[in-house]
């Protein structure tokens, strides 16, 4: 196909007139593409340039070489060059000398349009006739073969990067990138910029490319590439152009190129081999992977693209090509520490490879990743045996040795990350690290029971919400959370509802040593409670704080104490009623559990009582564990010091983990607490039954060891106390010996001791207690058991006598405070024994001259009881004792006559009254019997009316003097001194 031609220049007159006008058209060129044309082959000679130019100065003069886009979407090609004077003589003429690309339409031999830089196809003259002559192809300027273009490029290196990102910009988005202008002293050199970015470009965005290699003007060039000189109208500030101004000196401080691509091209320009653009697409992968398999350095951002791109396309690559790529990943750049992204690159390509080509293919490359990885603390690749060579496995085992020991012995990385995979490392290089896994172990096994932790350091003996042993901050130590006074809200009085179900195995004063070394405690000089209530601490469990459960302890010694501050003192704790964990929390189901959104916890101010979640260990430690046995022996005795520590806070983050304990033989306490787990636990059930399984998953006899038995009852018996009947059958079934060596023996106590009042089982377990270890309970804690053991006596034939004067001497005598649970046992139990009767008058005397409140208000709470009341309702003989009872001993004490007058008033009052007259009858009867004085009271009492009820106060009323001892109503005087009714 020829294509049309166009000469321009200023001619003498001819048809078309005079002065610029075309002077050679091919036929067929349209009227309105040559007046497009026109608007583009201008020619304005540079303003510093002479006016008046010779011959030879001509030759210095710009040529502007242009490839312009016409409207019709064809191409213009076009040359046009200063010619100096015209025809008339007049300077400024310039001959330009054009081509017409239709749409579509390429060169002859589709050569690129800036390969027609200077062909003598060029005229610079109207061709004689005015008939252009057909051409059919361009030869190309020496100034553009691929050497002078190379030299250039050197000449040019350190622009090189920043004008390739501008041109893929442009390329990419032409409607939005600016014009590129290049700022050169001649126009040739704006030609090889125009080669160089054709070369980069795939052949397709070459050849629409447009551009011009001078114009003065560059705000009124269209085309993309605006060649100017440093003369032209400068455009530097202008944001609408990218200007690279290649006149001026160095470039002063910009912004790196971040352009991977054009980074690429540059280092393929100064290396000298273009021919790498023609093999490869537009993608910066392929560039890459060619540029570095031709020797080409391309720092750090060409080989991660390189890496990158081969991860997806290994499997495309030859074999040659992939070992070349590996082997030129691996010599470039600084191996000790690369960037991340080249790190990781590397790491993934290494991965696609591994197992896939031979590993004298990949070793360089797992050395090179490797060494990275450890010094540069990143993640491990995961290597087989098989992945270094026996010289990469000696190099790297001489360089990494230090960096890897140093890594397994950092603290600062959580044991299952970082330390662990650097010991997988070490044992694949063979480096000896023996010494350093006890400490590894024990980070790894107090990283796997440590509770989870919100904004603080979580670890045993904190709990998930940073507890720790003094409570949540604001709580003050030996205080309940409750209401700041040491009460809780629930009765008014400090005390736990007698009907919970759990109770807290903690540092009850009863099982650890006196507080001052004289058998008493700090509350008074008597070594008794004070009586004011605001005095005390109550017995159940208020002033504890959590962390003192009793396997977070020593075993007691011989003498039982316990080390609770190193000289056996302990505070005047008592146990509550709630079933609570190591530290004092609640657990989901257990007894005496108060969820978490209940109003009176909210009330109460408890600490929160989150559920740890599931803490299962790692894949990577599971298997280290597996594959690496004196790591397991290490690990595996660590947590078996931690589950002899703290058995429930261990088997709640290790049951059902799936540790292989299966693996190693002995560690027990560990067995039991992975093996047989959470599920050991928990209220209701066989306790028993699970307690002896627990123990047969230990795997040794608690006899040969006997701490396994006090790890067992803290998985069974986890935040609770056995019953009496438990304790009663662990002390009888397993024996004393047992119990005193293992430490237990004061758990076994404390059952006793915080024992609610429905367990009918303390009293013998008392009695078993006192007769196990006759000679090494405190005297706080026989006195309580004494006393236990009195309240199961009462009512049989082994009661004896004097109750009230026995049960007062017991508590009143002890070197330490009795708890006040057991007090409260006694008292009610006396009381009942006295209301239900029958009683002898010689026991009820006692009760009301000591005027005991507690024992008072425990006497009249049995007497107010639905028992009572129903009995009286039934059976006069009984209205006629209790009237006995309760009009007796008149005067003796305030508090004594406080107490029957209410009982008389307010509890045999009604009853009698509506007595039906027969039964009334039977309670005269049976007084008559008992005495005519008794019988007359009763009668006054009973009266009806005021008279009746003014000698009803009467009859209580005694006269007192101090020389006069007091009158007595009727016949009813109490016993004298050593005489009994």
């Amino acid at each position: 196909m020829t294509l049309a031609q166009v000469h321009y220049t200023s001619a003498p007159p001819g048809p078309d007139g005079s002065g610029f006008r075309f002077t050679a058209v091919s036929a067929g060129v349209p009227q309105g593409l040559l007046r497009e044309a026109e608007q583009l082959i201008g020619y304005e000679p540079p303003r510093d340039f002479p006016a008046r130019p010779d011959a030879e100065q001509l030759k210095s003069f710009p040529k502007a070489f242009s490839f312009s886009e016409l409207a019709d979407g064809g191409r213009l090609l076009s040359r046009s060059v200063y010619t100096g004077a015209d025809y008339s003589g007049r300077w400024g003429n310039f001959h330009a000398h054009a081509l017409h690309l239709p749409p579509g339409t390429r060169l002859p031999d589709g050569a690129l349009p800036i390969t027609a830089w200077e062909s003598p196809r060029w005229a610079d003259t109207t061709p004689p006739g005015g008939r252009p002559d057909p051409v059919d192809r361009f030869e190309p300027s020496g100034l553009l073969r691929k050497d002078a273009l190379i030299a250039f490029a050197v000449s040019r290196s350190d622009r090189l990067a920043a004008f390739f990102a501008d041109l893929r910009a442009l390329t990419e988005s032409p409607d939005t990138a600016g014009q590129i202008v290049i700022v050169e002293h001649d126009s040739a050199d704006v030609a090889q910029w125009i080669a160089l970015a054709c070369a980069v470009l795939p052949r397709e965005q070459a050849h629409r490319l447009t551009f011009t290699t001078y114009s003065r003007r560059p705000q009124q060039a269209r085309q993309q590439i605006v060649g100017v000189l440093p003369s032209s109208e400068p455009v530097t500030h202008d944001h609408r152009y990218r200007v690279h101004d290649c006149t001026a000196g160095p470039e002063p401080a910009t912004a790196p190129v971040t352009d991977v691509w054009a980074l690429i091209c540059a280092h393929i320009w100064r290396a000298g081999r273009p021919d790498l653009f023609r093999d490869t697409s537009a993608e910066t992968g392929p560039l890459a992977v060619a540029a570095l398999v031709a020797g080409i350095e391309l720092g750090t951002a060409g080989r991660t693209a390189a890496a990158r791109w081969a991860v997806d396309h290994s499997g495309t690559l030859a074999d040659d090509t992939l070992t070349a790529l590996v082997g030129a990943l691996c010599e470039g750049g600084e191996s000790s520490a690369p960037a991340d992204a080249e790190q990781t690159a590397l790491a993934a390509l290494l991965a696609r490879l591994e197992g896939q080509v031979p590993s004298v293919v990949t070793a360089p490359l797992a050395a090179r990743v490797l060494a990275a990885a450890v010094r540069a603390r990143g993640p491990m690749p995961a290597l087989r045996a098989g992945s270094l060579t026996a010289q990469a496995q000696a190099a790297l085992a001489r360089d990494l040795a230090p960096a890897l020991r140093a890594g397994i012995a950092d603290e600062e990385d959580p044991a299952a990350d970082r330390p662990l995979a650097l010991l997988r490392i070490a044992d694949l290089l063979d480096i000896d690290c023996q010494d350093l896994l006890p400490d590894l172990a024990g980070r790894l096994a107090r990283g796997l029971v440590a509770e989870p932790s919100a904004g603080v350091e979580s670890g045993v003996g904190k709990d998930a919400a940073g507890y720790g042993a003094t409570g949540p901050a604001g709580y003050a130590e030996g205080r309940s959370p409750a209401d700041g006074a040491g009460r809780y809200p629930a009765d008014g009085t400090g005390r736990y509802p007698t009907e919970s179900v759990g109770r807290r195995p903690a540092d009850a004063w009863w099982s650890q040593a006196p507080s001052d070394g004289s058998g008493r405690t700090p509350a008074d000089s008597s070594g008794r409670r004070s009586a004011d209530p605001a005095d005390r601490t109550s017995a159940d469990g208020t002033g504890r704080h959590p962390g003192d459960a009793w396997w977070n302890q020593a075993p007691a010694d011989g003498l039982g104490r316990t080390p609770a501050d190193g000289a056996g003192h302990a505070r005047e704790d008592l146990p509550g009623r709630t079933s609570a964990d190591f530290q004092g929390r609640t657990p989901t189901g257990a007894p005496g559990r108060t969820p978490l959104d209940d109003p009176a916890t909210a009330a109460a101010g408890s600490p929160p009582a989150p559920q740890p979640p599931s803490h299962s260990p790692s894949p990577a430690l599971l298997d280290a564990v597996h594959e690496h046995p004196a790591l397991r022996i290490a690990l595996f005795g660590a947590l078996n010091a931690l589950a002899a520590a703290d058995p429930p806070g261990v088997a709640r983050r290790l049951a059902g983990s799936g540790l292989p304990v299966e693996l190693q033989t002995g560690f027990p306490h560990l067995r039991m607490c992975v093996m047989a787990g959470e599920s050991a636990g928990g209220p209701g059930g066989d306790r028993l039954g699970r307690f002896h399984g627990v123990l047969r998953t230990a795997g040794v006899s608690p006899h040969a060891d006997t701490a396994v038995l006090r790890t067992a009852l803290g998985l069974v018996w986890s935040g609770d106390l056995p019953t009496g009947e438990e304790a009663s059958l662990l002390l009888n079934q397993l024996g004393s010996d047992i119990h005193r060596a293992a430490g237990t023996r004061d758990i076994l106590i404390d059952a006793a001791l915080a024992a609610p009042a429905d367990d009918h089982d303390v009293p013998d377990l008392a009695a078993d207690l006192l007769r196990c270890f006759p000679t090494e309970l405190r005297p706080g804690q026989r006195a309580a058991l004494l006393l236990l053991e009195f309240a199961g006596l009462l009512g049989t034939e082994g009661e004896g006598e004097d109750w009230v004067g026995r049960a007062l001497a017991l508590r009143d005598g002890a070197a330490e405070p009795v708890p006040e649970t057991v007090v409260e046992r006694v008292f009610d139990a006396l009381a009942r024994r006295l209301v239900l009767g029958p009683a002898p008058e010689s026991e009820l005397y006692p009760l009301a001259r000591a005027a005991e409140p507690r024992l008072l208000a425990a006497y009249e709470r049995a007497a107010r009881s639905d028992r009572v009341g129903n009995r009286l309702r039934t059976v006069p003989s009984y209205v006629a004792l209790c009237f006995s009872a309760w009009n007796s001993f008149a005067g003796t004490r305030p508090g004594w006559d406080e107490t029957r007058t209410a009982l008389l008033t307010k509890v045999l009052r009604p009853i009698v009254r509506a007595l039906p007259a027969e039964d009334v009858t039977a309670v005269e009867e049976a007084l008559g019997r008992a005495g005519r004085g008794r019988l007359d009271a009763f009668r006054t009492w009973n009266r009806p009316g005021a008279l009746g009820r003014l000698a009803g106060r009467l009859s209580g009323r005694g006269r007192r003097g101090t020389d006069q001892p007091p009158v007595w109503p009727g016949d009813v005087e109490p016993p004298t001194e050593g005489r009994r009714r």
